[in-house]
């Protein structure tokens, strides 16, 4: 799935659900850097679709960038968009960026082999997907969408309650 939004479904479920202790736009960070390989594939038509990013062990690493990099970014977009201000300034801290990278890249990983034969998720421990088929691709997008709109629901719903006390 390059590039695709249904990975951010889940994403804006967990958000609803922790809220400050999640970064979504880091979470969203890891998932355009998990992507890269797959494009410079696609691409080129040169070496494997879903190669070593897609594995535990390159999820990590990426995550370790997304979160480096994520933070710095995503406090500068909050900035821009004015949610962070001089007089109200939003840190993100570090402990939420690496667990919504990691989250990020993880769920990406997963997904994906659900989905793809070519994603080895173990390599280079393991050349199995035991995550391939376990679920019918129909069914592995619904979720990703209705946990997204799920998802979307429960945080409107939280923010206007709080809004209201």
């Amino acid at each position: 799935m390059p590039f695709t939004p249904f990975h951010m479904g889940p994403g804006i479920l967990i958000k609803s659900l922790l809220h400050g202790s999640f970064s979504l736009m880091i979470f969203s960070w890891a998932q355009i850097l998990m992507d890269i390989q797959p494009l410079v594939s696609l691409i080129t038509n040169e070496g494997k679709l879903h190669g070593f990013s897609h594995t535990f062990l390159g999820a990590s690493l990426i995550a370790v960038i997304s979160a480096i990099t994520g933070k710095h970014i995503s406090e500068i977009g909050l900035k821009i968009i004015g949610y962070s201000t001089i007089m109200k300034p939003i840190k993100i801290l570090w402990g939420v960026t690496f667990v919504s990278a990691f989250i990020g890249t993880f769920s990406h990983v997963v997904l994906d082999a659900i989905m793809h034969s070519d994603v080895e998720p173990y390599y280079p421990f393991n050349m199995a997907n035991n995550f391939l088929s376990i679920l019918p691709v129909q069914l592995l997008h619904e979720f990703c969408i209705y946990s997204g709109v799920i998802g979307g629901g429960i945080f409107y719903y939280v923010q206007y309650l709080w809004k209201s006390n």
